[in-house]
């Protein structure tokens, strides 16, 4: 096999540069329909072959890479890119054509397997079993929105942060909802960033976790299904039949004698399995977001760039009414995983309650907070390192920013709406 001689970088670069022989194409497209309305005597070409050349022409030039070669490429840019924003260099890679997103979904690993966050799937899958992938959320009190993003924490230019998720607090008169979306602009449930919703009864003791899911990766039910999301819709959905199911509930206990301690949490992930915790057992894994057509071709909204939906104008508040109430997920995985927070200890010298948060948390707050799994004693097979094993940690390091840590079984979207159960006023626990 003959060596390359064109550069690594240089592949790369030509990549990002691809969209800019669409227009040139498009002129070709019209010269050749003029040049078919002045010939009309001659000898048509053949069908086949002129669908075949536009297929070819869609591809693009790289869609001829022999398979190898392919494969070697997506594998070392996957191995390099290994964190946002250089990370992005593997969507591009996957927004080449048909033949280079095969080859790339195949290449990329889950986050459990290699604690990367590449594509939005990566957001509802499970995280890794051995270090957290660490996250951190900005609050802004002005538009009651809060942005997680992928880092340590914020850097000095803050706009280089990738954002993850997106969600939107909505007060009502009997409960409050966090609508989440893939971008921070638009958070209308009958957009195609939407992804889920945190609902509050209204003591702000009990929380509801409700997640869209499309009709076939769904478990079927004989349950109430409702569409009222697509009747406040600007443009006629396209979209593939998709639902909300309840994943989890969050519940804080009454602190009814206001005695003075920290928030106790209890949390039920209806979607996880205790059995993921024991040996060999496995959280399940999600393959595929819920599929939009649009003008016939399928559409993957992605974090990476602003997807399309109603803007920041997007009416939110008539798309979501308190009396809508999801689709529950039958008990078909078992006995579902239980989570409470771990008890903090009282330290004498700083009167307060503290937790050991590995310097990830430098601000005292009554949001601090650590959730391991709670086991029954008829759980046998479950290691003593999985007993004290902090599954999600969230805290405050400064003004309106706060540290967010998870790891397996949990995945960003539920560790996202566990952590922004703690920002909801809780009058009845305090």
């Amino acid at each position: 096999m003959c060596k390359i001689k064109m550069p690594f970088k240089s592949i790369v670069r030509e990549l990002k540069e691809i969209k800019d022989g669409v227009g040139s194409r498009s002129g070709r497209v019209v010269e050749g329909k003029r040049w078919r309305g002045r010939a009309r005597s001659h000898i048509a070409p053949d069908e086949t072959s002129m669908v075949k050349s536009e297929e070819s022409i869609e591809q693009g030039q790289w869609a001829n890479l022999p398979s190898e070669l392919l494969l070697d490429i997506i594998q070392r840019v996957e191995e390099t890119e290994t964190s946002w924003p250089a990370r992005a260099v593997v969507v591009h890679c996957a927004s080449v054509c048909k033949s280079w997103r095969e080859v790339t979904r195949e290449v990329v690993k889950t986050p459990q397997q290699c604690g990367r966050l590449t594509f939005p799937i990566s957001l509802k899958q499970p995280g890794p079993r051995e270090s957290p992938i660490q996250c951190y959320i900005r609050r802004d009190p002005m538009t009651s929105t809060f942005l997680l993003y992928s880092g340590l924490m914020p850097s000095a230019e803050g706009q280089k942060d990738k954002l993850l998720l997106a969600a939107k607090r909505i007060r009502r008169t009997t409960c409050t909802d966090f609508i989440i979306s893939l971008v921070s602009n638009d958070f209308s449930r009958s957009s195609n960033n939407y992804i889920g919703r945190l609902r509050s009864n209204f003591l702000g003791t009990k929380f509801t976790i409700s997640e869209r899911q499309s009709s076939h990766e769904a478990p079927t039910q004989s349950g109430r299904r409702t569409s009222r999301s697509r009747f406040h819709s600007r443009q006629p959905s396209t979209r593939t039949p998709s639902s909300s199911y309840r994943i989890g509930t969050v519940n804080y206990e009454l602190n009814v004698l206001r005695t003075r301690g920290p928030r106790r949490m209890h949390c039920v992930m209806n979607s996880i399995p205790v059995s993921s915790m024991e040996e060999g057992g496995s959280a399940p894994t999600a393959a595929s977001l819920p599929e939009t057509t649009v003008d016939g071709h399928q559409f993957y909204p992605s974090p990476v760039f602003k997807g399309r939906g109603g803007g920041p104008g997007s009416d939110v508040s008539s798309t979501n009414s308190p009396s809508e109430s999801p689709l529950v997920i039958p008990g078909s995985i078992g006995e579902p995983l239980v989570l409470k927070n771990r008890a903090p200890r009282w330290h004498e010298q700083l009167q307060c309650w503290c937790l050991n948060f590995r310097g990830r948390v430098t601000v005292a707050s009554v949001k601090n907070f650590q959730l391991v799994a709670a086991f029954e004693p008829h759980h046998q097979n479950v290691s003593a390192e999985e007993h004290d094993r902090v599954l999600l940690q969230f805290g405050k390091i400064g003004k309106d920013i706060f540290t967010m840590d998870y790891s397996y079984p949990l995945s960003a979207f539920q560790a996202f709406t566990l952590c922004l159960s703690s920002f909801d006023t809780k009058p009845a626990c305090e």
